[in-house]
């Protein structure tokens, strides 16, 4: 664990990393934030979770890192989007409409809504957990939205299928498995790491400065952006291998294990 450091940020992912093992925020999160906020350090959750969905859960943060990175929003002020063209986006749609063999959902994930045609329960209550402001369409084509990024619910292994559905995307996007049922497609320039780096530019705060927690392969640019990096003693091997420490699991509250230890050395 690292001593007698200066933190300006800190950045967390949601699932497996901040929420516990029942998807809440621990209720000693917030004593912490508010310490945060009150010596000068800020904090941004980082998630594939939509912006509105991310607001809604931390009504006291002053940056959110949204969709993965693709949607940057500060002090309620848009400040950086990384879109998707609409070609890719169509392809998208019919590559899941036509994936023989494979139980698949999409969201069109847009700067004002998410967008859903699929609409029976099972995935329906998959959606509901990270989109708040949601809408159903009869035809997903017909989205009229800037789309950040497309996520697709697999109700198999998505590491899986990522390669047998999504290759052809690769080339010229990002395929990436957020976690075991969720792939996310996305701009080649987007990512947690990006988002991470144009904070630290904006607010003159160093990756020294910058505490970073996740768990999981999208979480992988954004460990690579802040010298205090910490892999979840759950984490994916791959977040292991690339965070500099080990903080416990999510279940036993290891962001608040580490956020007391750096708060208390001040």
């Amino acid at each position: 664990m690292p001593t007698g450091v200066d933190v300006r940020l800190v950045v967390c992912d949601m699932d497996g990393t901040l929420l516990d093992a029942a998807g809440e925020i621990p209720a000693d999160f917030w004593p912490l934030l508010t310490q945060m906020h009150e010596r000068g350090i800020a904090f941004a959750p980082a998630s594939g979770r939509q912006y509105a969905t991310l607001a809604e859960m931390f009504p006291g943060a002053d940056t959110y890192i949204a969709e993965n990175g693709t949607i940057v929003v500060h002090e309620g002020r848009v400040v950086s989007t990384t879109d998707i063209d609409r070609p890719t986006v169509d392809s998208v749609i019919d590559a899941v409409r036509n994936a023989s063999g494979h139980d698949l959902g999409l969201v069109v994930c847009g700067r004002d809504s998410a967008y859903i045609e699929r609409v029976d329960g099972p995935f329906r209550e998959q959606v509901d957990k990270y989109y708040v402001a949601l809408t159903t369409l009869d035809d997903l084509h017909t989205v009229d939205d800037e789309v950040l990024k497309l996520a697709v619910y697999t109700f198999d292994d998505a590491a899986s299928v990522a390669p047998d559905v999504f290759a052809p995307f690769e080339a010229a996007h990002q395929v990436v498995v957020s976690n075991t049922h969720w792939i996310d497609v996305m701009s080649q320039d987007a990512n947690k790491g990006h988002a991470v780096r144009a904070m630290q530019q904006a607010f003159g705060i160093s990756p020294a400065q910058t505490a970073v927690f996740g768990d999981y392969l999208n979480d992988l640019e954004m460990l690579g952006a802040g010298e205090l990096s910490f892999a979840m003693d759950n984490a994916h091997s791959d977040i292991r291998a690339a965070a500099r420490y080990l903080a416990p699991s999510n279940a036993e509250g290891g962001v608040l294990t580490v956020l007391r230890h750096l708060l208390d050395d001040r």
